[in-house]
């Protein structure tokens, strides 16, 4: 899971766009800005409180760890008040409404029209898979990016069809979170962010970046219309969700929250070491 877990793609429409996207904007803004002010407050009473003795624990993390092994349950969590309230949204929003018409769109579509989909999206999302093994001087990754986004356009009807992958050409994954962290920018305070999910200081900023590369260099750009756009980030967002796997609340964990936090950091971590590998 390189990409990003959470990223999906919003409209900076230019041109004869403007309008219809600003009025969009702001009409979302109204919809999440009492949102987001009610998250705030939750972080005052989301941390659990403590009323009498505590049992001390009958091992300690320390103790079944080598000396000099850094503690991977040791995330920095600055705003957790906001991140559990934030991951609670998630649920509900996921339960109820996101994940209902992602199994709409299922229902709908044969397994062989999404594979379709998928194709499709992920040929159009190569544009930040070039910009940022460029910024990594990963040239041998940019190179296969470009043969990829050829292969797939022409031979693979637009990107249709993965014919790339069959050739041997596997996508090479990369975000602005994986290349600021390839140059040694630390993560951060870990995030849960509203919809999106985990992250990261770091990532969320990479995320935003990629969000600007994608929609004045990617296919929002080429197109510039506003119900593309919008037609766009709907379907992406729908594909995206369909391909993760993840179920708030299935783990089958009383720790949920921390387990998610502790994975996650681990996937990125793991993630930026391996792209200093590849120079």
């Amino acid at each position: 899971m390189k990409p990003h877990a959470a990223y999906m793609p919003c409209s900076i429409s230019r041109g004869r766009g403007d309008r219809t996207t600003m009025a969009a904007a702001a009409a979302a803004w109204r919809l999440l800005a009492p949102l987001l002010f009610l998250l705030l407050l939750s972080a005052c009473s989301t941390m659990p409180t403590v009323t009498g003795p505590v049992e001390p624990p009958l091992r300690r993390y320390e103790d079944l760890v080598k000396p000099g092994q850094p503690n991977m349950l040791d995330v920095k969590d600055s705003v957790e008040g906001f991140n559990r309230g934030s991951y609670r949204f998630n649920y509900y929003f996921d339960e109820y409404l996101y994940r209902p018409v992602v199994r709409g769109y299922e229902f709908i579509m044969p397994n062989y029209l999404e594979d379709r989909v998928s194709d499709a999206i992920d040929n159009l999302g190569e544009i930040t898979n070039l910009t940022n093994n460029l910024m990594q001087f990963n040239l041998k990754g940019a190179g296969i990016t470009v043969s990829r986004f050829v292969i797939n356009s022409t031979i693979g009807v637009g990107g249709l069809w993965d014919q790339a992958k069959k050739m041997g050409l596997k996508r090479q994954t990369e975000d602005f979170g994986l290349t600021l962290g390839h140059y040694g920018t630390g993560s951060g305070s870990y995030l849960m962010l509203p919809v999106l999910g985990a992250s990261n200081v770091r990532d969320t900023t990479g995320l935003i970046a990629d969000l600007a590369t994608s929609n004045y260099l990617g296919p929002v750009a080429w197109i510039n219309d506003s119900t593309f756009t919008f037609a766009y980030s709907g379907i992406y967002a729908i594909d995206r969700r369909h391909r993760t796997p993840f179920r708030y609340r299935q783990t089958g964990s009383p720790f949920e929250y921390e387990l998610i936090r502790t994975l996650y950091t681990m996937k990125r971590d793991f993630d930026i070491e391996q792209t200093k590998e590849q120079k």
